[in-house]
């Protein structure tokens, strides 16, 4: 027997952003799968979040696409790359005229295009390094923690060769910094990488450094009264040249290569294609170098410690405020990528004070986060919900263990909104407690994960607020659900019936829901449904239950002869195929009614039993005697109005006859609002009915039969 073969990820991912013609260039970060499309419209959001392995998808201007996948990345990224189709990286369709205009327009995304362009410069400069910046992280944690066990004196000045070799293997990563990011920047700027390091390294040398505080001729030390500092001045051509150490500065070369790319790219606009190769790198570095000796270096450098001054007076003159703003602004900063202008300080802050006191603060924030994902977690335990829980799992680990915090952002707290409430509530108190006790500090640049704890100074401080942050976000998010009741009766519904399903095929199931993304009232209504099905289920199984083992079939129902179904409110009929609202115009909720309302009191169209009762007043479920289930939705997308608008009279669980009044609806604030006021009638379980028959065209009163339903 032939058995068919699984399409791949990779392939179901290509053909999700519109094929490799619609690829202009993919590139990936920690987490994230990072596409420049040639046109971002052709890419199918809702077919990619669907997909298993893949935790979000995240649309942003200029055509580029993101598609979280969490710590697989690199292999989902080489397995698209070593596709057939991709075998030249992408096939960039030819551009006419009009393509070409487009493509100059789409420049200017929006108002502020060139802050998109400065943050995205900060973040391609950064973000390949995330793989040997966490290696160092974790070195540094692991000689933290056998300091703090009292194995080795991390910090000592007389250390044994071994240790300065343990020292080399961290140190690598900071000191070289300014040269990986030249790299990266040249390389986000499109010209030649190794220029730009070049143009860093000669800042670097042993040469350069070691004139510091020598006695080189022409070079003058002398210490600042003022500022109690030492400064070494190079005469070099006769010019004064402020040396300084480079290592570890991020700020020089982001500047340098920023004027780099205007040298580079003007060069090649002078010189022939055929001697660019030559000429075009001599004359960038023969520019470049004495620019950033002279220049560009200490303005780097004063500009880095301004900025890390300025922190530094504020966490030292209200560190209280400055605890309680640095978690609170991550959350917003990191899925926007906004976050590495603090990350870049950081940095500054270690290689300028020798210590950091950002990152303490900033550890809330993750361990809220962290904690939000933990809360998740438990509930997809108590649920029973098998994909959540493979997803909070995942994310959980990657974020104690490594400090990263995208799959837990991308792949849950983004798609739920209850989630961001609780867990800035995590974050508030995790930076009150790092205020109130005086603040933490680092001397190493780390991930704030479980591993790294040790190197974070007083180390109790920083575990009792990143407990603190931990246990709040996740006791919020787990005592209040990140779903709605409605949103938590549907998910629970579809997963009793496909387990009931599975059991026993003939069990009966709730309505089907649409194909596609579903909008957030849809969900809501389909939650209502599925309650109604799901109490309907329950109650026929009793009644099957009670009259197991006989022989004698039960006699048909009165309802066999037609059940008349009331107009729920005053006003025109129309059919279901009328309404601007694709789940009722599709019948994926029951055959039935909408009805332009004259006015806004709503009554029950049938005797029954109220099952559901939305919180927000625009939707009842109702169950007939005989087992008709009967929805009635007030207008479209009203879910959104939170209730405002609706008084609403009875409850779930409630007896009533037809004609009873459910709610009292303001119209006006419904239109105010922006939403169709419509109101819609279905019978839920039309598909075991023999006819469900609307009668539509007609002006009716509230009572007027609307609906003919037979068993």
């Amino acid at each position: 027997m032939s058995t068919v073969t699984p399409e791949p990820l990779a392939e179901k991912i290509l053909r999700g952003v519109g094929g490799p013609e619609n690829i202009e260039s993919l590139t990936h970060c920690a987490t994230r799968l990072r596409f420049q499309l040639h046109d971002g419209t052709k890419a199918d959001q809702a077919a990619l979040d669907a997909l298993d392995g893949v935790m979000g998808t995240v649309p942003q201007s200029g055509d580029r696409f993101q598609i979280v996948i969490g710590g697989a990345v690199a292999g989902v990224y080489s397995e698209i790359m070593n596709l057939p189709s991709m075998s030249g990286g992408g096939a960039p369709r030819p551009q006419t005229d009009a393509d070409v205009k487009a493509e100059i327009r789409s420049k200017g995304r929006g108002r502020y295009a060139w802050l998109d362009n400065f943050f995205e410069y900060l973040s391609d400069s950064f973000r390949p390094l995330l793989g040997v910046l966490l290696g160092a992280s974790l070195i540094i944690a692991i000689a933290s923690m056998l300091d703090a066990f009292g194995l080795v004196d991390f910090r000592a000045a007389n250390k044994s060769a071994t240790w300065v070799f343990v020292d080399s293997m961290w140190r690598s990563v900071l000191y070289f910094l300014p040269i990986m990011v030249a790299y990266n920047a040249a390389k986000k700027l499109k010209i030649d990488p190794w220029v730009g390091a070049t143009v860093m390294a000669a800042v670097m040398t042993p040469n350069f450094t070691g004139m510091i505080g020598s006695k080189t001729p022409g070079v003058v030390t002398h210490t600042n009264t003022t500022l109690g500092t030492t400064e070494s001045v190079a005469h070099v051509f006769g010019l004064p040249m402020q040396l300084n150490d480079y290592g570890g500065q991020v700020f020089v070369p982001l500047l340098m290569v920023a004027l780099l790319a205007l040298v580079y790219k003007g060069l090649k606009r002078i010189f022939p294609e055929n001697v660019q190769m030559v000429f075009v790198p001599f004359f960038s570095m023969l520019i470049m170098i004495p620019l950033t000796a002279f220049l560009i270096g200490p303005m780097g450098v004063w500009a880095g410690n301004g900025l890390g001054t300025g922190l530094s007076w504020l966490n030292g003159h209200a560190p209280i405020v400055f605890a309680i703003v640095i978690p609170l602004l991550y959350p917003f900063l990191v899925p926007l990528g906004l976050h590495w202008p603090l990350n870049a300080l950081m940095l500054v802050n270690i290689n300028t004070l020798g210590y950091d006191f950002i990152q303490g603060p900033m550890g809330t924030w993750n361990f809220a986060c962290f904690g939000a994902t933990a809360g998740v977690l438990l509930l997809s335990i108590r649920h029973r919900e098998k994909d959540m829980r493979q997803t909070a799992t995942g994310a959980l680990a990657a974020g104690l263990l490594g400090g990263i915090s995208e799959p837990s952002l991308y792949g849950i707290h983004l798609r739920f909104k209850r989630i961001y409430p609780r867990m800035l509530m995590g974050c508030l108190v995790g930076g009150v407690i790092i205020g109130v006790l005086g603040g933490v500090n680092t001397k190493a640049f780390a991930f704030t994960s479980l591993l790294t704890i040790p190197v974070f100074s007083p180390m109790i401080k920083y575990i009792i607020a990143i407990s603190a942050a931990f246990f709040t976000s996740m006791a919020l998010v787990y005592f209040s659900d990140y779903r709605t009741r409605e949103e938590r009766a549907q998910v629970n519904a579809e997963r009793d019936a496909a387990q009931a399903a599975a059991r026993d095929e003939a069990t009966p199931v709730a309505p089907a829901t649409p194909a596609g993304p579903v909008a957030a009232d849809d969900r809501e209504l389909v939650g209502v449904a599925a309650t109604v099905a799901g109490a309907s289920t329950a109650a026929g199984s009793a009644s099957t239950g009670a009259t197991t083992g006989s022989s004698v079939p039960a006699e048909a129902p009165a309802a066999t002869k037609g059940l008349e179904l009331m107009a729920p409110v005053a006003g025109r009929v129309i059919g279901l195929g009328e309404v601007e609202d694709p789940v009722f115009a599709s019948r994926a909720l029951g055959e039935g009614v909408g009805i332009e309302p004259a006015d806004g009191r709503v009554v029950s169209p049938v005797d029954g039993e109220l099952i559901t009762v939305a919180d927000t007043g625009h939707a009842f479920g109702i169950r007939t005697a005989n087992g008709v289930e009967v929805l009635i939705h007030v207008g479209i997308d009203t879910v959104k109005m939170q209730g405002e608008g609706f008084d609403v009279r009875v409850a779930a669980g409630q007896k009533i006859a037809a004609g009873d009044l459910l709610a009292e609806v303001d119209l006006g604030a419904v239109r105010a609002a922006g939403h169709p006021t419509v109101t819609l009638m279905t019978v839920l379980n039309t598909a075991d009915m023999t006819s469900v028959e609307p009668h539509v065209g007609q002006d009716v009163t509230a009572g007027t039969p609307v609906v003919t339903v037979r068993r």
